[in-house]
């Protein structure tokens, strides 16, 4: 009777243990393994490692966002989705509502990457990254590692070398000048000669108010022929008379 007592003790006792304390090491490996908390640490450590790759591309050629940002975006995506997992086991939640607002959220994240200078627009590509990086952390967050793998080496190859086929498609670039002139009305047609010079066209111009010594700041927005020496059309225009400062952006 006393023995019958004390295994039923110690498996009511057992039962309670793994109950409130169901940590990993409390199973037999095989158990560990299959468990969901052995699946949490491989998805997060999976998905730092992909995010990590992508973000030291982008810092390797001095982006605002590199490894760091990317990380933190990757492993909270994971995150993100298993807490949709963990509370659709739970709760019964729709696990897919969580994971869409951070989605709508990374938005925002990407916009602050993105600035306009003249006709030139920076950041899109560090932008997009890091929207590939939340899909790839949602890919792992949810169990699809084939997927979450084969977008991080996409993605690898897309911002690695993509521009090497860009530089052999576009054959025309975008540059800003900004001049500080005397005499702006009669410098202007100077500087249009020498850009006819060499077949380039003012797409716009920015000139602000002319001061007592009729000096005055002008910005040029033109598309060159990648084919032209624009350090020459620079040299040009900064030796003409009324040019006192040049500045490329």
């Amino acid at each position: 009777m006393s023995s019958i007592l004390s295994n039923s003790i110690k498996s009511n006792t057992d039962s309670v243990l793994y109950d409130f304390v169901p940590l990993p090491f409390l199973f037999p490996v095989p158990a560990i393994i299959s468990s969901f908390w052995f699946e949490v640490l491989i998805r997060l450590i999976l998905g730092f490692l992909l995010a990590g790759f992508i973000g030291a591309e982008r810092e390797s050629v001095n982006k605002p966002a590199g490894f760091k940002t990317h990380s933190l975006i990757g492993v909270s995506a994971v995150l993100i989705m298993l807490c949709g997992e963990y509370l659709s086991k739970n709760y019964s939640v729709d696990a897919s509502r969580i994971p869409a607002q951070l989605l709508s959220g990374i938005g925002f994240i990407g916009a602050g990457t993105i600035l306009r200078d003249g006709f030139n627009v920076k950041g899109l590509t560090t932008a997009s990254s890091l929207l590939a990086v939340t899909c790839i952390g949602l890919s792992i967050g949810a169990g699809f590692y084939i997927g979450g793998i084969v977008g991080t080496v996409l993605v690898y190859i897309i911002l690695s070398h993509s521009h090497n086929l860009s530089e052999t498609l576009d054959h025309f670039n975008n540059v800003s000048l900004t001049l500080t002139v005397k005499d702006y009305r009669n410098t202007l047609p100077e500087i249009q000669k020498i850009l006819d010079k060499y077949s380039i066209n003012i797409k716009k111009i920015k000139n602000g108010q002319p001061n007592e010594e009729n000096i005055t700041d002008i910005q040029l927005f033109f598309r060159y022929h990648k084919d032209v020496n624009i350090n020459s059309v620079f040299t040009e225009i900064s030796g003409l008379e009324n040019v006192t400062d040049l500045e490329e952006g």
